[in-house]
């Protein structure tokens, strides 16, 4: 069992930087493939982020490429997203997730623990 309890979240003008971190509980934490989700009022959960179990191996939606960066700390069992200049249609709420199988996956169905999410509201 995994839990993940995501921190960082705040409101922001745009251009602006957030920094959203991730702590895991559980002894595998570092064979999970880890990834970073968000959800906008009223619109299906999107991917955003991956990384691979080593960090050795990251993708990122079209949308957030060059601003966003994934990174995880095996050591003390975190994942983060530093996520910079920032837009408004950014906003959503950020949930961390892990996926056992270890692989890249782009959709929510394959990832098998999530936290609970942290806000995320960009101002113009």
């Amino acid at each position: 069992q995994v839990q993940l309890v995501e921190s960082g979240g705040g409101s922001v003008q745009a251009g602006g930087s957030l920094r959203l971190s991730c702590a895991a509980s559980g002894r595998t934490f570092r064979s999970y493939a880890m990834g970073w989700f968000r959800q906008a009022p009223g619109k299906e959960r999107e991917f955003v982020a991956w990384i691979n179990w080593s960090g050795g191996s990251t993708y990122y939606t079209d949308s957030v490429k060059g601003r966003f960066t994934i990174s995880r700390d095996n050591t003390k069992k975190t994942v983060s997203l530093q996520m910079n200049s920032l837009k408004p249609e950014d906003t959503a709420v950020y949930h961390c997730a892990a996926e056992v199988g270890g692989g890249y996956s782009g959709s929510p169905r394959d990832y098998d623990y999530w936290g609970q999410g942290t806000q995320v509201t960009v101002s113009s």
